[in-house]
C-alpha cells in the first residue's frame, strides 16, 4: 500500500474509534476504571456488595438483562433498605451492607395473586399486589414493617395506584376514585380526598400529588393538586384553553408536563397556567435534583430548565437508548449483555465520569410512577439484578438459564 493510503487508513480507524466512544462512551473507559468493593466504597461506581437470588432467572438478551423465569421482580431503595418483591415473597436487606434483616412471604391475600410493585417508605415498606383478574379491588397495597418485615395493615388501591407516601404512623393511597390516608395502627380514614371517575392518572411532585380528571376525550379537564399531609385540595384548570392537552407525563419541581402528538406542554403546579411548549420533542428523563428535564428530538437530547423551558445543554440521541435515570445532570447507564456494566455519563460535558465492574445481563427495576425501583429519587444507591454465571442448558429457546443470579448495589 502507498505510504499516503497508509496514513488516512490510520486517521479513518481513530475517526472510528473517536465514532465509537461517543455513541458507546463506556466502552472507550471501563478498561481504565478503578472498582472498589465494599461498604465502606465512596468512589462512584463501586459495587457495595452483591446477595444471591433464590428461585429460577433468565439471562434475556437487550434491555430485559437478568429476570426470573415465573413472575415479574420489583425492587425499591430507601431510608437504608433494599427491599425486592418477587412472586408473594418480600425481601428487606441493608442498604450499604446488603445484610438481610427479614423475609416474608404476604399472607391473606387471594389465591392467584402476585406482588406487582415495592416502595420503601421511612419505617414501613408498601407491597402492591395484584389480586386475579376479575376480583376486588384492583390492587392491595400490603405494608410491612421496615424493621420487622411484619405485615401491619392492607389497603384498597388502583391498579395503577398505591402508597405515594407513608411513615410508621399513616400512609396515603391512590385508589380508583380517591385519595385517602390511613392510620397504619387501627386502619381509620384520617381524610380522604375524590378524584373523579376511576383510571386517572397521577404523580407526585414534592409534599402534593397531581391527580387528572380526563373529559369525554382523552384531554384533561382539570387537575387536582392534593397536599400529602392535610389533603388540602387545590383544582387546576388551563386558562388559554378548555382543557390541557394529551397526557400528564410527569410533574417536575412543580412543573407540570403533558404529552401530546410528539409535542411537550409546561404549565404551572401551583396556578395551572401555560409556562412553555416545545413542538416534536419527547419527554426522555427528568432532573428533579437539578431542575431540568431531558427532550428528545430529532437526532439531539436537550436538557432545558423546567420552570422556563430554557435549553441547558445539548447531547447526541444516540447516548439515550442506554441512559435509565438522572440525577445532578449525571445519567444512569447501562450495557447489555454479558459485557454489561454501569456508568455514569455528564450531559452537560459529554464525559463518561465513572464505570463500575462488570455486571453481566444488568437489569434495572422500573416503577413508572418514580416512588419505587432501582433508584430512589433522594438516593445515591441504584440496585440491578445480574448474572454471575449462566446455567448449562437454556430453559427456553430465547434465553439461557442463570446459575448465579445476584442482586448488586453501585454507589452513584
Amino acid at each position: 500500500m502507498p505510504r499516503g493510503s497508509a496514513v488516512w487508513l490510520r486517521r479513518a480507524v481513530l475517526a472510528a474509534v473517536l465514532l465509537g466512544a461517543v455513541v458507546i462512551p463506556s466502552r472507550a473507559v471501563s478498561q481504565q476504571a478503578l472498582h472498589c468493593t465494599g461498604p465502606r466504597c465512596r468512589a462512584h461506581g463501586s459495587i457495595l456488595w452483591t446477595a444471591g437470588l433464590a428461585g429460577s432467572w433468565l439471562a434475556e438478551g437487550g434491555v430485559a438483562g437478568t429476570v426470573p423465569s415465573l413472575d415479574a421482580a420489583y425492587a425499591a431503595s430507601g431510608a437504608g433498605l433494599a427491599v425486592l418483591g418477587e412472586g408473594l415473597k418480600v425481601t428487606g436487606l441493608q442498604l450499604r451492607t446488603g445484610i438481610r434483616m427479614w423475609q416474608t412471604v404476604l399472607t391473606g391475600v387471594p389465591d392467584g395473586s402476585a406482588i406487582v410493585g415495592v416502595r420503601a417508605f421511612a419505617g414501613v415498606v408498601a407491597v402492591g399486589v395484584q389480586p386475579p383478574a376479575g376480583e376486588m379491588p384492583e390492587r392491595d397495597e400490603v405494608m410491612l414493617s421496615a424493621t420487622t418485615g411484619q405485615q401491619i395493615r392492607t389497603y384498597p388501591a388502583a391498579g395503577y395506584g398505591g402508597a405515594i407516601a407513608a411513615d410508621a404512623s399513616s400512609t396515603v393511597v391512590v385508589g380508583p376514585t380517591a385519595v385517602t390516608a390511613y392510620a397504619n395502627s387501627t386502619g381509620r380514614v384520617l381524610w380522604s380526598r375524590s378524584t373523579g371517575p376511576a383510571g386517572q392518572t397521577w404523580r407526585v411532585s414534592g409534599q402534593y400529588a397531581y391527580v387528572t380528571q380526563a373529559g369525554s376525550s382523552s384531554d384533561v379537564l382539570l387537575v387536582r393538586r392534593i397536599s400529602l399531609s392535610s389533603g388540602a385540595v387545590q383544582v387546576l384548570r388551563p386558562t388559554a384553553q378548555p382543557v390541557y392537552p394529551g397526557t400528564l407525563s410527569a410533574v417536575v419541581d412543580g412543573v407540570m408536563l403533558f404529552s401530546e402528538g410528539g409535542g411537550l406542554y409546561a404549565y404551572s403546579g401551583e396556578t395551572g397556567g401555560p409556562l412553555w411548549q416545545r413542538g416534536s420533542s419527547a419527554l426522555e428523563l427528568a432532573d428533579p435534583r437539578s431542575r431540568t428535564v431531558y427532550l428528545a428530538s430529532g437526532n439531539v437530547l436537550s436538557g432545558a430548565d423546567v420552570q422556563s423551558g430554557r435549553v441547558l445543554s445539548r447531547a447526541t440521541l444516540s447516548v439515550a437508548g442506554s441512559l435509565y435515570w438522572v440525577a445532578g445532570r449525571v445519567a444512569l447507564g447501562l450495557d447489555q449483555d454479558s459485557l454489561g456494566d454501569a456508568w455514569g455519563y455528564d450531559l452537560v460535558t459529554h464525559r463518561v465520569l465513572w464505570t463500575s465492574a462488570a455486571l453481566p445481563w444488568p437489569h434495572f427495576f422500573v416503577d413508572l410512577s418514580g416512588l419505587g425501583g432501582s433508584a430512589s429519587p433522594a438516593g445515591d444507591i441504584v440496585l440491578l439484578a445480574s448474572c454471575a454465571r449462566l446455567g448449562a442448558t437454556a430453559v427456553t429457546a430465547a434465553a439461557p438459564a442463570c446459575a448465579r443470579p445476584e442482586l448488586a448495589a453501585v454507589l452513584i
